[in-house]
C-alpha cells in the first residue's frame, strides 16, 4: 500500500508544464480527424467534397456564383470549381499571411464571422472547412481567378510549398481546389460517385438557379451529370415522389422573414409512411430541430382547427394526434438564417429557437389560406388522417397485445425460438432464418452460448403495404418483435435490443433474396433504430463447395469461383456442388461456413442515404408495378449472381 502511495505521489510530482502537448496550426487536425470531420471512414472521407462545396454553396447563396464543378480525377482525386468571387490573395493583417493561406492553413478563419463583406448566410458555420481538408490530403492545390489573373499556391498534408504565385492571365473569376485524401488518414480513399451525385443533386434542389456539374472520370467513359432546378425544393418535392400516388397538389411557400429565409414543400401521397427532410442554410439536419418542431406543431394544429370549422371532427371527438397527420407526407423545410446554432461540427440539428416560431406562424398561415382555397385537396386530407388515426388505435391494441404477450412469456418467448445462454446483449446474436430446414440445421450447428435462432416460416408479410395493426397480425413478424424486446411504435426503446447483432440469414437463391428484401423493408420502416444502431447484418452463405481429395474449398461469391479451383492440383478434377439452400448443408457445414465468427463472412446493413433507401423500397415493394418494371428493365444488365 506504501509502495503504491509512494508511484503515486512521483508521478504526480513529474506531472509538469513539459507533460502539456500543444500542437499547433493542422496538427490537431491531423491528430485528431474526428473531432473536424465525425469519423475517418467512408462518410469522413465525402465529408471533404461536402466542405469545398459548401463554400461554393455559400458564393451561391449570397448572389455570386451561377456554377460549381465537381470532377473526380482518373487518379481518385476530386477538384471542386466555382465561379464565385475567387478566395482574396491580399495579406491579412493579424495573420501576416495571404487571405487563401490564412483560410487554408488557420482554423476558424474565413469569410463567415465579420460584417461587410463575407457571408449573411453560410452552411459553414464553424470555418473549418477548407483548412480541415487541406489537412487531411496529402496535396492540395488552390487556384484563383481574380482581378485578371491566375494565382496558385500547393500544399502538402497542410503545409504550404511556398507563397501564392500568379501563374497566368485569365479573365475567368473563382476558385478550384484540387486535393487528394490521406490514404494514412482514411479508411478507404474511394469516393463513391453515386453518394456524390445524390448530395449534388440536393444541393441543386435547394439553390434555386445554381449549376451544378458533377464528372467521374475514373472509368474509360466518363459519366457526366448536371443538375439544375428553377423550382427550388418543390421540385425536390415531386422528385421524392415521382413513384407515389399524390392525393394533394404539392404546398409551396418561400417567404423573408426577420427572422431568416422560410422556405417549405410538402405533399400528401397515398403510402403509409412519412419522408421529411430539413435543412438549415442548405446543411442537412438529420436530427431535425427548431424549424422541425415549429413545422409540425403548425401542421397538427391547422389540419385540426380546419376540420372543427368545418365540422369533420365532431364535438366529442379527440383532436387528430402529430403521427396521424404525417402518415403519406412529404415534406421539405428549408432555412436561411444570418447566425444558425447547430449542435456539433456535423451540424445535425438546429438550436435556434427563434426559427420554431417564425415556420410555426408563417407555415401554419399559407397551408390553412391552401386549404381554405382548395376544399377538394383539404378533405382528401383529412380523410387520410382519419384513416390514419383509426388505424393507429387498431395498432395499439395489437403492439399492446404483443408487448403484453412478450412479458408474460418471459425469457422463454417465443415457442420456436432457440435462445442462446448468454443474457449480456453485447455477446448475443440473433439469426432469422428461413424455413424449419435451415433452422434446424443451425440450431445444432450453432454456439448455444451466445448464437440464438429463430426460424421464420415462408414470407413475411410485405409491410411496404400495409400499417401496422396488419404487420402485427401476421405470427412471424409478432414472433420477430417479441424475440427482439424492444417493442415498436411510440413504446420501442433500442436500449432494451436483447441480441448485439440481428443476423438475416436466408438461402442463396431468388426466394431468400426476395425474403431478405421483406425482412430489410421491415426493419427500415418499422424498426428502423436496429439499422441506425448498426445492429442489422446479412449472413453471406458459400454459393459453391470445391472438393478434390481431402482438399474442401468454399466460394462465397460467383466472382471468386475460378481463382478458388486454380488453388487445386488439377482444376479439372475437382467436384463443385453448388449450393440452392441452407438446408442442403450438415449442422458442421454450416458452423464452419456460415455462423463460426473466425471465417463467416456477414455485410452490415447501413442507411446512409434515407432518401435513396425510401425511393428504392417505395420501387421495389411499393403498390405501383410501373415504376418496378422500369426499375428491373434499367438495371437487368447490370445484375451479377441473381441468386445471391
Amino acid at each position: 500500500m506504501n509502495a503504491q502511495k509512494k508511484n503515486d505521489t512521483q508521478a504526480a510530482s513529474n506531472y509538469s508544464a513539459e507533460n502539456i502537448q500543444v500542437l499547433e496550426g493542422l496538427q490537431a487536425v491531423r491528430k485528431r480527424p474526428g473531432m473536424y470531420i465525425g469519423t475517418t471512414d467512408v462518410s469522413g472521407l465525402h465529408h471533404l467534397i461536402w466542405e469545398i462545396v459548401d463554400n461554393s454553396i455559400d458564393e451561391a447563396m449570397a448572389g455570386f456564383c451561377k456554377n460549381i464543378d465537381v470532377i473526380i480525377h482518373k487518379d481518385g482525386s476530386c477538384s471542386v470549381e466555382d465561379d464565385g468571387r475567387g478566395i482574396p490573395v491580399d495579406k491579412v493583417a493579424k495573420t501576416g499571411k495571404s487571405a487563401l493561406e490564412t483560410v487554408l492553413t488557420v482554423l476558424h478563419a474565413g469569410g463567415k464571422f465579420g460584417e461587410g463583406g463575407g457571408y449573411k448566410v453560410s452552411g459553414g458555420l464553424h470555418g473549418v472547412g477548407s483548412s480541415v481538408v487541406n489537412a487531411l490530403s496529402t496535396v492540395l492545390v488552390a487556384t484563383v481567378y481574380r482581378d485578371g489573373k491566375v494565382y496558385e499556391q500547393t500544399y502538402k498534408k497542410g503545409d504550404p510549398q511556398g507563397e501564392v504565385e500568379v501563374v497566368g492571365k485569365s479573365e475567368k473569376r473563382g476558385t478550384k481546389i484540387h486535393f487528394t485524401p490521406d490514404a494514412s488518414i482514411f479508411e478507404s480513399v474511394v469516393f463513391d460517385f453515386t453518394t456524390v451525385l445524390n448530395r449534388l443533386r440536393q444541393q441543386a434542389y435547394l439553390t434555386k438557379g445554381v449549376t451544378i456539374r458533377i464528372s467521374d472520370e475514373r472509368e474509360e467513359s466518363p459519366r457526366r451529370y448536371q443538375f439544375y432546378f428553377e423550382g427550388g425544393i418543390k421540385s425536390y418535392v415531386q422528385h421524392l415522389n415521382k413513384n407515389k400516388e399524390g392525393i394533394s397538389e404539392i404546398v409551396y411557400l418561400e417567404k423573408d422573414a426577420p427572422e431568416g429565409m422560410i422556405e417549405v414543400a410538402l405533399q400528401y401521397t397515398s403510402t403509409f409512411n412519412e419522408l421529411v427532410f430539413t435543412f438549415a442554410n442548405n446543411i442537412h439536419t438529420t436530427e431535425g430541430g427548431m424549424h422541425l418542431t415549429g413545422f409540425r406543431s403548425a401542421l397538427t394544429r391547422t389540419i385540426n382547427a380546419y376540420a372543427r370549422q368545418f365540422g369533420f371532427l365532431k364535438e366529442k371527438e379527440d383532436n387528430l394526434s402529430a403521427e396521424d397527420v404525417r402518415e403519406g407526407l412529404t415534406a421539405v423545410i428549408s432555412v436561411k438564417l444570418g447566425n444558425p446554432q447547430f449542435e456539433g461540427q456535423t451540424k445535425s440539428k438546429l438550436g435556434n429557437a427563434e426559427m420554431r416560431t417564425a415556420v410555426e406562424n408563417v407555415f401554419g398561415e399559407t397551408f390553412t389560406q391552401y386549404m381554405e382555397e382548395h376544399p377538394q385537396d383539404a378533405k382528401a386530407i383529412f380523410m387520410k388522417c382519419a384513416l390514419a388515426a383509426r388505424a393507429r388505435l387498431a395498432a395499439r391494441a395489437a403492439r399492446d397485445t404483443v408487448i403484453r404477450k412478450g412479458a408474460l412469456e418471459g425469457m422463454t418467448l417465443p415457442g420456436k425460438l432457440a435462445d442462446c445462454t448468454s443474457r449480456d446483449p453485447k455477446n448475443s446474436e440473433l439469426y432469422l432464418v428461413e424455413g424449419d430446414s435451415a433452422g434446424g440445421s443451425a440450431k445444432q450447428g450453432r454456439n448455444r452460448e451466445f448464437q440464438a435462432i429463430l426460424p421464420l416460416k415462408g414470407k413475411i408479410l410485405n409491410v411496404e403495404q400495409a400499417r401496422m395493426d396488419k404487420m402485427l397480425a401476421n405470427n412471424e413478424i409478432r414472433a420477430l418483435i417479441i424475440a427482439l424486446g424492444i417493442g415498436i411504435g411510440d413504446v420501442m426503446d433500442i436500449t432494451k435490443l436483447r441480441y448485439d447483432r440481428v443476423v438475416i440469414m436466408t438461402d442463396a437463391d431468388v426466394d431468400g433474396a426476395h425474403i431478405r428484401t421483406l425482412l430489410m423493408t421491415m426493419f427500415y420502416r418499422y424498426l428502423r433504430p436496429v439499422i441506425d444502431g448498426g445492429h442489422l447484418f446479412i449472413a453471406q452463405p458459400p454459393l459453391y463447395k470445391l472438393t478434390a481429395g481431402k482438399k474442401v474449398e468454399y466460394v462465397y461469391l460467383e466472382d471468386k469461383k475460378e481463382a478458388a479451383l486454380k488453388t487445386f492440383p488439377d482444376p479439372s478434377k475437382v467436384g463443385i456442388q453448388r449450393y440452392k439452400g441452407l438446408g442442403e448443408m450438415n449442422p458442421e457445414q454450416l458452423w464452419e461456413t456460415t455462423l463460426d465468427p473466425a471465417r463467416r463472412m456477414m455485410y452490415k446493413v447501413n442507411v446512409d442515404d434515407a432518401e435513396d433507401a425510401d425511393r428504392v423500397f417505395e420501387t421495389l415493394m411499393g403498390a405501383e408495378v410501373l415504376p418496378r418494371k422500369k426499375f428491373i428493365q434499367s438495371h437487368a444488365k447490370k445484375v451479377k449472381n441473381l441468386d445471391i
